[in-house]
Parts: structure tokens; sequence; C-alpha cells
């Protein structure tokens, strides 16, 4: 590179540079601090319409940010003397790079908007999609933001979502929880299973209607195994997930049944 350019843009316009560099870094810094108050009134705003649920009033959230910051990009753009025309210009020549982006980004929006018209979840929800399961903390323009039961924060793009099953959880008002027992083969099947029945009925917040389900689901080598399935609230899913495997120990710990054994194969001497 030729040091004597460089020498003479510096020496011609370098202060004027500086300055335009300055004013945009101001520019940016001012500009998105307003942009979060802009975002923070009009979620207030939004909070105070009683038809407007949590989950539209984060997507409007997004919508405007994402609008408003757009804006602050073009005018920081205008401080360089770059026009509007002219970043319009320099999109359209970066090619198929750029395309390919934006097509993932518009994919990922166009998701979006079915999510928030067939509204299959909601902010609260527990749901599992694109392989992640926990919590909805925000549907957003781009994508949806879980908090896993492992207290991660985890972001997945809406086409993900969209595009594959979606499990949600708390769609209904409660659901059942899946455990299960083994009892050794020398065990009366009959009796642990009526022995389990009153011990799984009474934790707290088990539902008596329906009633919980204790029946032999498999046969293996060490004995029987049995599926006990109590149904809860949603609210009270973990609770009674753990309740029923300590009423399970105990239950059986009390009856004084062995611990199921793997049979050791025997050598065959040739």
């Amino acid at each position: 590179m030729n040091m004597e350019v460089i020498w003479t843009f510096l020496s011609t316009q370098g202060a004027d540079f500086a300055l335009k560099i300055v004013g945009a870094i101001a520019a940016w810094i001012i500009g998105r601090w307003l942009i979060s108050i802009a975002v923070s009134i009009a979620g207030r705003a939004l909070q105070r319409g009683q038809k407007i649920d949590a989950t539209l009033a984060q997507y409007l959230k997004s919508i405007i940010s994402v609008l408003l910051t757009l804006v602050l990009v073009l005018a920081i753009l205008d401080i360089f003397g770059i026009k509007t025309t002219s970043f319009a210009a320099l999109l359209a020549g970066a090619g198929l790079a750029i395309g390919a982006a934006w097509s993932g980004m518009l994919g990922n929006f166009a998701a979006g908007l079915f999510l928030q018209t067939l509204r299959p979840y909601k902010v609260g929800d527990f749901i599992s999609v694109g392989g992640v399961t926990g919590t909805v903390k925000e549907l957003g323009l781009f994508a949806t933001t879980i908090l896993t039961p492992d207290n991660v924060l985890t972001v997945v793009g809406n086409n993900k979502v969209f595009s594959d099953n979606i499990q949600n959880y708390s769609a209904e008002p409660y659901r059942r929880v899946d455990c299960v027992a083994k009892v050794a083969n020398s065990v009366n099947v009959q009796d642990a299973i009526a022995r389990l029945r009153p011990a799984i009925a009474a934790i707290a917040n088990v539902k008596d209607s329906p009633a919980p389900d204790i029946e032999i689901v498999e046969f293996t080598p060490e004995g029987p195994k049995l599926c006990v399935r109590p149904y809860t609230h949603n609210d009270h899913y973990w609770q009674v997930y753990f309740d029923t495997h300590k009423a399970i120990v105990a239950t059986f710990g009390a009856a004084g049944y062995p611990v199921p054994e793997t049979p050791v194969a025997h050598r065959v001497m040739p």
C-alpha cells in the first residue's frame, strides 16, 4: 500500500474522518439507549391492554426494536455519507451469501408469524421443540427463548420450531407422571401392586380421577417391571415424580422385598 496516499488522506481528511467515527459511536450509544426506552414504553403500553397477552406483547416489542435499530443503522451510515440508495446498492452487490443469510432470517420471521397465528404455545408454557425442553420465556421476532429445567437459557430459531414437532405439556390441566418399579421374581406381583396403590394415592397433589395406573408393563430376567403412573396438575409434576420414587422405595422396603438381581450366566465347560 502506498504510504504517500495514506499520509495524504490523513493530512487532508483524517480529522474529519475521526470526527465521523466518534459521531457514529456516540450516535449508536445514544440511539440504542433511546431505543431501549422506546421499547420499554411500548411494552408497558401493551401490558395495559387487556386483549394483548404476554406472548404477543414480546413479539411486538421485538418488531419495534428491530425496526428502530434499522433506522439507527441507516442514520449512522448517513454520517459517513452513505445514502439509503447507496446502502441498497451495497446489499445488492454483496451477492449470494447475503441473500442466503437473509433467506434464513426471513424463514424465521415467517415462521414467527405463523406461530403467532396458530398459537401452539405461549409465554410460560412448558414445551419441547427443536430438541429443547423447557419453559417459554419469549416468542421473539426470529426465535423462541426457552429456559430448560437445568436453568440454561436456549434460543431456538422459529423456522426450526415450526418445521419440527411441537409438544406443549401445559396445554392440558394435568399430566401423567411415568415411573417404573422392578420387583424380584420371588415377589408376589399382585401383592406389590396392592401395596403400591394406597401409597401412591396418598402422595400430595396426586389426582383421584383419573386414578394412578399400576400394572405389569414388562418381564425381565430379574423380575417383572411395573409401570407406576399417577396423574397431577402441571405445576406439581416434578414434586409428584420424585415423591413417587420415594414411595416405591419406602413401600418395597417396608414389605421386605429383595432387590432384583441380574442372573449370573453359567459358563459351559468344554
